[in-house]
């Protein structure tokens, strides 16, 4: 059962979340406003989200470098792509980032494999605590206080963790007095940890400075949602609601969702919205984001095939 609680606790928590806010909208204005969705910003939204998964490739590989592990670029791309139909399809947000690190366990060690990955996430969510709370003094006068709280604790306990796991010598040093009977367990950890140590502050900074473009492309799509749904809000409004509403995936949830679209109907009420179009808006980038991880379907399924009729070919006799 144990092994299913969490999975029942983000189901919960999303399925809460959606019927308090279908009860303050109307559905059938939602719906009839998705349907008059104008396709070409929908494509191009669409496009924005794909090709945030190359710059994120790119991330991974700036980091790997780092560790002299050089890893195809391409292959790192189909990685990405796999890891992101995986998390569209599954409960869990890190579904994905499991798949991108038994991957490439094919070709770096287990111990890079994982810290590239980890280190490659965590400066994601630095770089999106540094947006939330550089977005926080444009938001708008009636914005919760108790959110407005909640949010700053958040991301500063964020800032000064991610960077703590980052130096990663403080927690392998802490780590030699783990007690005997976990030794086993820390010394898998603390190959981890050799690795996200080894990645180098050089490297570190260079993957941030591409996590705050991935933010930028993830404004720019949320933006062109907008314009699909005829929205002619400035593209500066999305520069303090998408950071905030980005932080949602952090809670409890399927994607953030539910929390998202309330987040959303507070959020661009400032900008002249009615909750309807904002909880609109919010949901039908949820839809663009889940359907560009099909994509990652039949990129994984070539990528498998073809890694399978290689190993074949070597194995055979010459």
């Amino acid at each position: 059962m144990q092994k299913y609680a969490s999975t029942m606790i983000k189901l919960g928590m999303t399925a809460v979340a959606l019927l308090f806010v279908f009860s303050q909208v109307d559905m059938r204005q939602i719906a009839a406003k998705l349907t008059e969705a104008q396709l070409g910003w929908v494509l191009a939204a669409f496009m924005l989200v794909n090709a945030s998964m190359v710059i994120r490739a790119y991330r991974w590989q700036l980091l790997l470098r780092a560790l002299g592990a050089p890893v195809r670029f391409e292959r790192l791309v189909s990685l990405y792509f796999a890891a992101n139909f995986f998390n569209s399809v599954l409960p869990s947000g890190l579904t994905g980032d499991v798949i991108r690190v038994v991957e490439v366990a094919r070709d770096v060690p287990a111990g890079a494999a994982a810290g590239t990955v980890i280190v490659d996430r965590t400066t994601g969510l630095l770089a999106l605590f540094m947006l939330a709370l550089l977005a926080l003094p444009f938001r708008p006068a009636y914005f919760p206080a108790s959110l407005l709280t909640q949010i700053m604790v958040l991301c500063a306990v964020g800032l000064v963790g991610g960077l703590v796991f980052l130096q990663g010598n403080l927690l392998r040093r802490l780590g030699g007095r783990v007690p005997a009977w976990l030794w086993p367990y820390w010394r898998k950890l603390d190959q981890v940890m050799a690795a996200v140590e080894g990645c180098g502050w050089r490297a570190i900074w260079a993957a941030l400075g591409v996590s705050f473009i991935f933010n930028l492309m993830q404004i720019a799509w949320w933006w062109a949602a907008g314009r699909a749904l005829g929205y002619a809000m400035p593209l500066t409004i999305y520069f303090y609601t998408t950071p905030l509403m980005a932080l949602a995936f952090l809670l409890p949830s399927i994607g953030g969702l539910g929390i998202r679209e309330y987040l959303a109907s507070l959020l661009f009420v400032s900008a002249g919205l009615t909750p309807a179009e904002a909880v609109t808006l919010s949901l039908l980038v949820f839809a663009i984001e889940r359907l560009s991880g099909l994509l990652g379907a039949p990129i994984y399924i070539y990528t498998v095939l073809r890694g399978s009729n290689g190993r074949q070919r070597s194995a055979s006799p010459k």
